[in-house]
């Protein structure tokens, strides 16, 4: 493909991914205040930290309803577009590979898929730990916790986009394996160096920056890197 043709078709790519997260952003919008009560489960659950009560979250300003419904709804709508941003990208990146390889494209989106909603059910097992952990901070009957909504939402989503992401990194062993940049027994040789990345990664990616949380994402990470390895030694070498 020329230059012109790729950039024709990652016009398409784009415009058919934007289109797909304004569908999922009205999707979302109809369906507001329960994805709003599931964002807000971790927080309701940290409710309480030792004498420090939290009385709730607040929406600030006049506007700050609105803006807060439409940051619902394009997070909402980038989650439920998810499956169709990866095969559009899947399908950006095809021309460049081999006739075999462009059938792993089925499994490529649904490992993505697995994955990406593994780091968000972890992200959302460990949220109330990591709020209480750090609102332990607050000095009983000096500070009160005053938490707005828009406030919430971006550490929220900053969390489940974290844990999302670095759990994806198993799929780029496997890719770099397919392409020949890497093998098992050369990841087997980097275990040293994989603790220390994924500690970084995890000190890195994780918004609180509170240790538990940094702990919490670098295990289930090592794990992952481990699982590559085995992916990579007996699956895809078949």
């Amino acid at each position: 493909m020329t230059v012109v043709e790729h950039l024709t078709e990652l016009r398409y790519r784009l415009m058919v991914s934007i289109g797909a997260v304004v569908v999922g952003a009205i999707v979302a919008y109809a369906f507001y205040r329960p994805i709003l009560d599931f964002l807000s489960h971790p927080i309701n659950q940290a409710s309480e930290v030792g004498d420090v009560k939290i009385t709730g979250l607040f929406v600030s300003g006049v506007t700050g309803p609105f803006i807060l419904r439409m940051k619902v709804s394009a997070f909402g709508g980038l989650i439920l577009a998810l499956p169709i941003l990866l095969y559009q990208f899947w399908r950006f990146i095809t021309p460049g590979l081999e006739p075999k390889e462009r059938r792993y494209a089925i499994p490529f989106v649904l490992s993505s898929l697995i994955l990406f909603g593994a780091g968000v059910w972890f992200a959302f097992l460990i949220l109330p730990t990591g709020v209480r952990f750090l609102l332990s901070f607050v000095e009983p009957g000096l500070q009160e916790p005053l938490i707005t909504f828009q406030e919430y939402l971006s550490f929220i989503t900053l969390m489940i986009a974290a844990f999302g992401l670095t759990f994806e990194f198993p799929l780029v062993l496997v890719f770099l394996a397919m392409v020949g940049i890497v093998d098992s027994r050369r990841l087997r040789r980097w275990r040293r160096q994989a603790i220390l990345l994924v500690f970084l990664t995890a000190a890195v990616a994780t918004p609180s920056q509170d240790p538990l949380s940094m702990m919490m994402m670098a295990a289930p990470l090592y794990l992952l890197f481990e699982t590559s390895i085995l992916v990579i030694r007996f699956v895809l070498k078949k």
